[in-house]
């Protein structure tokens, strides 16, 4: 995917990529990696740089929102207490020259150079690669299960589960029914675990968020609306 990065004065670099499947230029603003503009191969930079420039005010509203986010990132250290659903972090020092990172059954063991502040960006880069890959194993063994078991349990039918590692949702239905579960979803309580798979689950019969949708969702958890205020204490930027 060819890229070209540039500054503008006021909101400092912008990431541009080309991209076969897009239609149209859009433009992102994500925690930790900025803006990032998409356009279809066939259209100059120059073409999407204009559009930038007309679109500047409101990146520069969305800027202060990001950045709070970004302030609240997760920085890991020795004192950090932190579980996926199967294991636990262990980071600390280790004698050899470079970082070092193991997963076991029940843990996940970081190891840096003495010479390195754990909080060096390389080293909370590798941190959270690890962790993802953690997640992906354990989201692979444990999710496709327990939605077969929610969808046997409560009469819903699905074609498959995707795991994906999004930075926006917790889960989605796709038209054809198929299940995409984020793999971040090990990091949360059973019951809100459970609660964003039936969420998907419901939406294999209702396909938005009328009231049908929320009367299904009632049926089978109750006061589902509170549930989902409880997600809301969650982020997926916030380990």
């Amino acid at each position: 995917m060819p890229e070209k990065i540039i500054h503008f004065n006021d909101i400092g670099r912008i990431t541009f990529r080309k991209n076969k499947r897009s239609r149209n230029v859009s433009i992102a603003i994500r925690p930790l990696k900025g803006v990032i503009v998409t356009l279809p191969y066939y259209l100059s930079y120059r073409y999407a740089i204009n559009i930038v420039e007309r679109k500047k005010d409101w990146i520069l509203k969305q800027l202060p929102k990001i950045e709070h986010i970004e302030n609240k990132a997760t920085v890991f250290t020795e004192n950090t207490i932190f579980n996926t659903k199967y294991r636990k972090l262990e980071i600390c020092k280790n004698s050899e020259n470079n970082i070092t990172s193991k997963i076991t059954p029940d843990s996940i063991i970081i190891g840096y150079p003495e010479n390195l502040d754990v909080k060096n960006p390389a080293v909370q880069e590798i941190i959270k690669s690890v962790i993802i890959e953690a997640l992906r194993k354990e989201a692979k063994e444990y999710l496709p299960k327990r939605t077969l078991q929610l969808a046997d349990k409560y009469g819903f039918k699905f074609k498959k589960v995707f795991i994906k590692n999004n930075i926006s949702l917790w889960g989605s239905c796709s038209s054809v029914n198929n299940i995409n579960l984020n793999l971040h979803l090990l990091r949360l309580p059973n019951s809100l675990l459970d609660y964003v798979i039936i969420h998907e689950l419901c939406h294999t019969v209702e396909k938005n968020h009328g009231k049908g949708f929320w009367n299904l969702m009632d049926s089978i958890l109750g006061d589902s609306k509170l549930i989902s205020k409880e997600l809301k204490n969650y982020s997926l930027q916030i380990y």
